[in-house]
């Protein structure tokens, strides 16, 4: 008798957007759906009626409940809380009901609003959770945005968050950083995100071009960036800095002029539709976050063969990069020692072919085929 393919189930708000969840959630349910013929569903909570942003295998049943959380963008506090509540016992309705009906093995929450409920519903399926940020960002504010209150409030929804992930039949996390991080939960397993795509090509690091890459925000701290480039352009003329991302980019341009930085060899960029390119035609990665929920860019950037030069910021740049053999990992938010750090690299043409070879080879644990066989396990493991 053949046995019957695992039934999966993943929960996530939406696959309209263009955004890094989005894009590795797709990656994998498409090589699940086709290596190992699992039989996968993905419920959606908003963006009824709009196209997929990335390709989706037709074996795929996507089911959107259409709760349109997203609503509440829009609403005044007090509307906003009463719309929630609503929305929230919406959902819970309609989740329990596609659960009972479809009978998954294995439900996948991303932990977004279904996690207050998930393991209430009795459907027989094993309950994982999905954390794409570290546990220290989960609930980021920004730096100016942090009052008393929102801490007050912070700490509660940890609280309450942990209660809910200890009940899970595993809390999977990006990086062995964040997964020390979580000591109240016992079990933690690590899988990192998959390359997203596999390179044509990799740079030949002939041109002295240095890039960076990501949204125009404070975590990604590009304002960092553009002080330590304010010294390397000093010591090296003949190279340039790019940076590509989406956002808004005035704050950076008029901190580039207040640093009497060249705007001919600094150039913010936004995003692109064709970044291989970009990495390939630049001879070195730097990435300036001051956290991360894991850094994809560095894992492309890698494959692309470029050295790294980043700061070692929670989570992930630590699990990526192997310091001294394919980049240099630097302090956190040690601009002086990010500008000595990218300078030694710029200046040694061999040090740079040397981890460049180290990191296309180490790149390779990262592969979908790899990350895949992760998953595979655990499922065997607490179906």
């Amino acid at each position: 008798m053949e046995k019957a393919p695992l039934k999966l189930v993943y929960v996530t708000p939406a696959l309209y957007m263009a955004g890094g969840v989005e894009r590795v959630l797709t990656l994998k349910a498409n090589y699940f759906a086709e290596h190992f013929g699992y039989d996968i569903t993905i419920i959606l909570t908003e963006g009824k009626g709009k196209p997929l942003f990335y390709p989706l295998s037709d074996k795929i049943n996507v089911i959107n409940l259409d709760i349109n959380f997203e609503e509440l963008w829009n609403c005044g506090f007090v509307k906003k809380v009463f719309l929630y509540l609503r929305k929230q016992r919406e959902y819970k309705r309609a989740l329990t009901k596609e659960l009972m009906r479809i009978r998954p093995d294995i439900t996948v929450s991303l932990l977004r609003r279904e996690i207050n409920f998930i393991n209430d519903i009795k459907d027989g399926s094993r309950k994982v959770g999905e954390l794409h940020v570290n546990r220290f960002n989960y609930r980021n504010f920004e730096a100016n945005e942090t009052n008393v209150i929102k801490s007050l409030f912070a700490r509660y929804w940890m609280r309450d968050l942990v209660a809910h992930l200890k009940r899970l039949d595993s809390l999977v996390v990006l990086t062995e950083e964040d997964k020390r991080s979580w000591k109240e939960i016992e079990n933690v397993q690590v899988i990192p995100d998959p390359l997203s795509f596999a390179p044509q090509s990799v740079s030949p690091l002939t041109n002295k071009r240095v890039i960076a890459v990501g949204r125009y925000v404070y975590q990604k701290g590009f304002d960092l960036l553009l002080r330590s480039w304010a010294e390397v352009e000093k010591q090296c003329p003949d190279w340039e800095l790019v940076v590509y991302g989406e956002g808004d980019r005035s704050p950076y341009e008029q901190l580039r002029q207040d640093l009497g930085i060249d705007i001919n060899r600094c150039h913010l960029n936004s995003k692109t539709k064709d970044i291989e390119r970009e990495y390939v035609n630049s001879s070195l990665f730097v990435f300036s976050s001051r956290f991360e929920g894991f850094g994809m860019v560095l894992v492309e950037a890698m494959a692309c063969g470029l050295p790294i030069v980043s700061f070692d910021c929670p989570c992930g740049p630590k699990d990526i990069v192997r310091d001294g053999e394919d980049g240099l990992l630097i302090e956190s938010g040690n601009v002086s020692a990010f500008t000595q750090g990218m300078i030694s690299l710029m200046g040694d043409a061999d040090i740079r072919k040397d981890m460049s070879v180290a990191a296309q080879r180490n790149v390779q644990r990262f592969k979908i085929g790899r990350v895949a066989q992760q998953w595979q396990q655990l499922f065997d493991m607490i179906k």
